[in-house]
Order: structure tokens, then sequence, then C-alpha cells
């Protein structure tokens, strides 16, 4: 089935186009969610360079979709109904366990008239950052909630040694709630490597984040 892909930027939306190329079906292009007011993706933070760069690496065409918060759900259909013109038929999401999450976007898809999938559901966090790691994903740490992880993990890649920091922090390893974020830069989804320069930190009260360049 040709799809769109609900992207991030991130480790389990790339995970998730890897298990839907795999299990035969057709990326047709990338949805991703903007912040209006910074003018970078929502929670990963990628700005329209770096967009346009991942767009390219990828070899998909990107709908991006403005949103000030109040009318994320609007944004994100109208972003569905740009990717059913372009041929999806359905929309993958990067979803692992989180009930609410899924029920919200399976309401958007069925407003739009497109499939939903969820080809990491229930398939367990560690299990994703185990089989990312195994099929070797680079995916480089871009900020972190500093109340339970070192900032030395920002600027460097997601590797079983920062696996072992995260687990002995108390703190999801697949940081599912919000403990970490990451941008994928490389692996088998990938025409070609990201190469990115890391920045200055950025600190925004409990949190931090390194600037990608």
């Amino acid at each position: 089935m040709k799809f769109v892909m609900s992207y991030s930027c991130g480790k389990d939306s790339t995970l998730a186009l890897h298990r839907m190329i795999q299990a035969g079906h057709a990326p047709v292009c990338l949805l991703v969610m903007v912040n209006r007011a910074q003018a970078r993706s929502y929670f990963h933070g990628a700005d329209p360079d770096m967009l346009r760069r991942y767009e390219n690496a990828l070899g998909l065409p990107m709908i991006q979709c403005p949103s000030d918060g109040a009318d994320y759900h609007a944004a994100l259909e109208a972003g569905l109904v740009k990717a059913r013109a372009l041929g999806a038929e359905g929309a993958a999401f990067g979803d692992i366990d989180l009930e609410a999450n899924r029920a919200w976007e399976e309401d958007r898809c069925r407003n739009t008239g497109l499939v939903p999938f969820f080809p990491l559901w229930q398939r367990g966090r560690e299990g994703c950052v185990e089989e990312l790691l195994r099929l070797g994903y680079r995916c480089l740490i871009k900020s972190v909630n500093n109340t339970l992880l070192p900032e030395s993990l920002l600027g460097r890649y997601l590797d079983r040694e920062a696996v072992e920091i995260l687990r002995n922090a108390g703190a999801d390893v697949c940081g599912e709630n919000g403990e970490y974020h990451t941008l994928a830069a490389d692996g088998p989804v990938f025409r070609a490597p990201l190469e990115f320069r890391a920045g200055e930190i950025l600190r925004f009260g409990e949190y931090s984040a390194i600037d990608i360049l």
C-alpha cells in the first residue's frame, strides 16, 4: 500500500519507515509538523534547511504542516489530505505503546480517509532501540531532560554505551517520556548520510538542547 510517513526526523519514525518498507509498502511522502512561531519541527527542532536535507537524504517529498499548537489536529489533517492527493492510501506513525496518541492519530486518519499503520506497536521500547542499533541506524541525541540525564549525551550518537547511561539514570531507554530526543542521520532507508555539526548548548529550564548545524 502507498503511504505517508508521519515523520519527526527522530529515531522512532525512522524505524517505523524502515519497517513499513520492509513489509512491502511504498512511501510516497513525509509529513512533518512545524511549530509556526519557531519555524522548526515539533519536538526535534529541525529547521527549514535541515528539513530540506532530510527530504533529499530520504528521497521523498515532504509536506510541512505549520501549526501554532491550538490547530495541531487541523494542520495534521490538512497534511494528510495533501498526501492523499499524492497517492497515499495509508498513514504510518512511530508510536510504540501510548494508547491515547494512537487513538488521536486514528481519528485523524478516519477523518481523512486513510488507513492508519503503527509498525512499532507493542514491540517493546528497549526492543525498538536494540533493533535500531542492530540495523546500523545512527541517531544523534539532540536534547535531554537535564533533571535526569547529563548534558554530555548531547551531540553524541545513540549507541550501547549511551543506552547504558540512560538505563543507569533510571530513564526510559527509548525516551518515550521525553527524557531525550534524537535526529536520525544515517541507516538503511537513507540514500545518503546526513552530516551534522554540533553547535552550542542551549538551555530551556529543565531541558537542554544542542544546536545542530
